[in-house]
């Protein structure tokens, strides 16, 4: 007969009754505790780590662009925050537990589309293209195309794929891709103003021009992945990345956050309007009640931070502190991502 010796042990040193606690109840698991402990070490790899915003008052907005102003105090509550964009793997997760499927995977109705002929309606989004030539920057239509196929799987399009790049940002997600993630991880998409702290390090003032300083390269070094060259035509690459960058590829700011400007945009919950500071609330603002953009005024947006590996000083500058960016809600893009936040009960 086969002895186990660490029964035998535990046998020596406690009663009978002492001896099933110690044996049994504490160092031999129980199946029904296996299984819970396994599916929280899979739900822990799948939402991914958290850091903790303490909360504070700052300064929002910015004196440098319209829809920025006016710079006003905010006074918010702690919360956590994903520290990096969510992934590819952290999505593809998602997916598989879910079956969930993507804005731009989902067949359209045409309907929603008068006028187009609907063989012309196939699943699809919209990726960056340079233009051979350019003559000028105008028109946003020269470097955007709609390539059919193309969704979070396949981001420049169906020949593309994710497979060695499950530590980049996720992207081609619209507005409800992200939320339901976020939903289906316990979380929630970060207001605006959430975002803005966050990126700021908590600080309480607006003087900087990036979120990491007023030099924008520190050291000579980049310190976020934007575009460098001559937009859109020629990305030299002097940040070692031509379009999005794995994430953690840039020094975390003070707080252990990391690529708050540039690689991907990040949805946030809410709604945009370029007048909505004149009116926001103190504590905890959540944004209008509705959207309005008086470019696209029947379209629906939601706000976007941080800017992308599009963003240069030539073309776009909302990657500097305090600028706000703007998305249409059933629009992705191979730029733009997101992360997530959770409340402190």
């Amino acid at each position: 007969m086969l002895i186990n010796l660490t029964l035998v042990a535990c046998l020596s040193l406690f009663s009978t009754k002492d001896t099933l606690s110690c044996c049994v109840g504490e160092n031999i698991p129980t199946r029904a505790g296996m299984i819970k402990s396994q599916l929280s070490k899979q739900s822990n790899a799948a939402v991914g780590k958290m850091v903790l915003i303490e909360g504070g008052k700052f300064l929002m907005g910015s004196s440098n662009f319209e829809d920025s102003k006016p710079v006003h105090q905010v006074e918010l509550t702690s919360f956590y925050m994903d520290e990096h964009e969510v992934t590819n793997a952290q999505f593809a997760q998602f997916v598989k537990e879910t079956g969930y499927v993507t804005v731009a995977e989902r067949k359209l109705d045409p309907k929603d589309f008068p006028g187009v002929d609907p063989n012309m309606l196939v699943p699809g989004s919209a990726v960056f293209s340079k233009p051979k030539e350019l003559n000028s920057l105008n028109n946003y239509l020269m470097w955007w195309e709609y390539v059919p196929g193309a969704n979070w799987q396949h981001p420049e399009g169906p020949d593309s794929s994710i497979k060695d790049k499950m530590n980049y940002p996720v992207v081609q997600v619209a507005y409800e891709d992200a939320d339901a993630y976020a939903k289906w991880a316990g979380k929630r998409l970060p207001t605006e103003a959430e975002w803005e702290y966050a990126a700021r390090s908590g600080k309480d003032t607006n003087e900087d021009l990036y979120y990491w300083g007023n030099e924008l390269k520190p050291n000579g070094k980049w310190t976020a992945n934007i575009y460098q060259g001559k937009f859109p035509v020629e990305d030299s690459k002097e940040d070692g990345y031509e379009g999005a960058a794995p994430v953690k590829s840039f020094q975390a700011n003070a707080l252990g956050l990391y690529d708050m400007e540039g690689n991907v945009w990040e949805w946030c919950s809410d709604y945009y309007r370029p007048d909505y500071y004149k009116s926001s609330t103190v504590a905890n603002p959540k944004g209008p009640e509705n959207s309005y953009d008086p470019q696209e005024p029947n379209l629906e947006k939601r706000v976007q931070r941080g800017g992308s590996f599009l963003c240069n000083d030539q073309y776009c500058e909302r990657y500097k502190a305090g600028s706000r960016g703007k998305g249409e809600v059933n629009s992705p893009t191979n730029n733009v991502g997101f992360r997530c936040v959770k409340d402190i009960k």
